[in-house]
């Protein structure tokens, strides 16, 4: 049996990939899916560019604001969530756009891979992280060594969170992060993707449309969204205060910085940000990019994108 058609609207921040989205859902029947690591928490609306509900123009989207903001969620379990809503609206007829640009979330629901077992968490979890405490990484980073070569020369001995959770895989269940990882790739994907992707075509275009955006989130009150959160008693530590557009602004809360260093730093954060997901996204050779020019032609860019879905049998 063939496998659903989905479509991907993907790009780097501020691209335009939330109004292109709504555009293509309602000239095909669709409902958006956002694919946004920090969109999913409530209270983040400003600072992670929440599409807004004039902005959504009456299109239904899923897997916005679904979380408390003292919760963290995995990419498994976002992957579960967004995989029922997506199957419940091929269930009732209608296409799923999704629409984001965290391209490690999206690449765990258009592949409907299992994630390898491990209880994060659990006892075991909790053993390793009791022993990184007593004696650092690097007897953690030995054993992985030993166990998961791969894995050991793939991490860097500064991401822990990754190195416990390769070893939690091992002591679990006898196989490696890395063979689980090899063995799930093999598999056929869940859904049949048509990727559209914006960009820009010229790099400082996209930094001046970034800068432009923090502006116009000071503008609108980032800084009451992240006190408002704060006085709600979400930790700051937790997972949603650590977003770009937060961090920053909580250490102005705090002191550490003088508000035009905050803001300065947001814009800095955001733009390597833009980066590291054209980095990302770039690996994948299915995506059909358009290039927008200085500004962004959004009749043109829709005029392109039902070309390209009409051509992969998006009707």
């Amino acid at each position: 049996m063939a496998q659903p058609k989905i479509v991907c609207v993907v790009g780097p921040t501020a691209c335009g990939k939330t109004k292109l989205g709504v555009l293509l859902a309602k000239a095909y029947d669709g409902e958006v899916v956002s694919v946004d690591s920090m969109q999913i928490y409530r209270g983040l609306t400003i600072g992670t560019a929440a599409p807004t509900p004039a902005e959504m123009e009456g299109i239904p989207h899923h897997m916005v604001a679904v979380a408390d903001p003292a919760e963290s969620w995995s990419v498994a379990k976002f992957a579960a969530a967004a995989d029922a809503c997506i199957q419940d609206i091929l269930a009732r007829g209608k296409l799923p756009i999704l629409v984001g640009g965290t391209g490690l979330y999206l690449e765990a629901v258009v592949s409907g891979r299992d994630f390898a077992s491990g209880h994060a968490g659990g006892a075991v979890r909790q053993e390793l992280q009791q022993q990184l405490e007593r004696e650092g990484i690097e007897p953690l980073l030995s054993e992985l060594r030993q166990v998961d070569p791969a894995a050991a020369e793939r991490l860097h001995p500064s991401d822990t969170k990754r190195i416990l959770r390769a070893l939690e895989v091992w002591r679990e269940t006898g196989e490696t992060i890395t063979a689980h990882n090899e063995r799930t790739r093999a598999l056929p994907g869940k859904y049949d993707p048509v990727y559209i992707g914006l960009c820009f075509a010229h790099r400082e275009d996209m930094k001046a449309l970034i800068d432009r955006r923090v502006d116009q989130m000071v503008e609108q009150g980032l800084l009451r969204e992240v006190e408002a959160l704060l006085s709600s008693g979400v930790p700051r530590d937790a997972t949603a205060l650590q977003a770009i557009g937060y961090k920053e602004f909580l250490r102005y809360e705090a002191g550490a910085c003088t508000l035009a260093e905050a803001v300065a730093e947001v814009k800095l954060r955001s733009r390597q940000y833009a980066k590291r997901q054209l980095t990302w996204l770039r690996r994948n050779r299915a995506i059909h990019w358009i290039a927008w020019e200085k500004e962004r032609d959004f009749d043109k860019a829709f005029q392109k994108a039902t070309e390209i879905l009409a051509a992969q049998g998006v009707g």
